[in-house]
């Protein structure tokens, strides 16, 4: 009998409607010494520049010390605060010697009010200072920082303490997926004890576009003399969340809005494939054989207008004419925009 294949492609649902412009390399403002975005689920790079030049990045250091802790001691854990975690230099939330805080409240002292005292007591009280720092560095490379160097948790000057931009977003974006460190950023306003007082400490976030910016939910300020302004800032529109670094920004709140304003026109997080709607079909009664090739997860991706039309499929390095020719029970399923793979998964049988 002559065999007969059927197949049929994902759909590629592209509504993107917005224009193209480029009001990234046009800005209004004074571009910071180190920038860059990426999109948080997928990891893309949206834009860079300097992104990996090794900067002094001040209290943004306090993200890499949060997540740390947060990925590796228990939260509710209460900490009686030490002589030595009393008066810090630089910014502080006032800690007085014995008085009771649970983690969690020094993490919001610490991402809130960027409490220098908070990140010392922290550092300091969970295991030794020095152990700390060397899992903060272990943290920063599991997230995929690799020119990056963190010498204490709160980002006072030091010469061997810095990061680069990329560095600084690959570890922000895996922060910002941890649900308690997001809701501990994305927190506006929060009372934590004040153990001895009548009344509660109440924290205000220092980050202005938690209350100026649609969809910003974080991270974090930074300033020292030697880093200069420095800003990483998480927000969400229209089902893409991305993370924005500036460091050594002169004007950091108003750069980061045009970042993030550019992100959200230029992108749009298109579903390139749905498994509710559609699935990967081939049918072949030359051996009397029926099988099904199907994918595990959804595939979303940011994409620009202008790349609509530049998206293509390869199975085993074969365009889709050639594998209809000679299917295959297993193949490698890949995406590209132009020549850049954006997506690699392993077809299966799943009948």
């Amino acid at each position: 009998m002559k065999k007969r294949v059927y197949f049929l492609i994902l759909p590629i649902i592209l509504s993107i409607f917005l224009i193209y412009n480029n009001s990234y390399s046009t800005s209004a403002y004074t571009v910071s010494h180190g920038e860059c975005v990426i999109e948080v689920n997928s990891g893309r790079i949206l834009y860079e520049t300097a992104s990996n030049v090794k900067l002094p990045m001040a209290s943004t250091t306090k993200i890499l010390t949060a997540l740390t802790v947060i990925e590796n001691f228990d939260v509710n854990k209460e900490i009686t605060v030490p002589k030595k975690c009393v008066g810090i230099e630089g910014s502080s939330v006032y800690l007085r010697e014995g008085e009771k805080l649970t983690v969690k409240e020094l993490l919001y002292g610490l991402m809130l009010r960027s409490g220098n005292d908070c990140a010392e007591c922290l550092a300091s009280c969970l295991i030794s200072r020095d152990e700390f720092i060397k899992l903060m560095n272990k943290t920063a490379k599991n997230c995929g920082a690799k020119n990056s160097n963190f010498v204490n948790p709160h980002g006072l000057p030091d010469d061997n303490h810095y990061t680069t931009a990329y560095d600084l977003a690959k570890i922000s974006v895996k922060a910002i997926k941890n649900p308690i460190f997001k809701e501990i950023v994305s927190t506006k306003r929060v009372n934590i004890s004040n153990d001895g007082y009548p009344y509660d400490r109440l924290l205000v976030n220092k980050n202005k576009l938690l209350f100026s910016y649609d969809g910003c939910t974080g991270i974090k300020t930074g300033y020292t003399k030697k880093a200069g302004r420095c800003l990483v800032t998480s927000a969400e529109r229209n089902g893409m969340e991305v993370v924005s670094v500036v460091i050594d920004s002169p004007q950091m709140w108003e750069r980061t809005k045009e970042l993030l304003d550019s992100s959200f026109t230029e992108y749009q997080m298109t579903k390139i494939i749905n498994l509710d709607y559609y699935q990967e079909k081939v049918y072949t009664d030359g051996n009397g054989n029926a099988f099904l090739l199907g994918f595990n997860n959804d595939f979303s991706y940011p994409i620009k207008n202008s790349e609509k039309d530049k998206i293509n499929f390869k199975f085993d390095g074969k365009t889709e004419s050639e594998f209809i020719t000679n299917p295959q029970k297993e193949c490698v399923f890949e995406i590209f925009i132009e020549n850049k793979l954006i997506f690699s998964q392993n077809l299966y049988n799943i009948v």
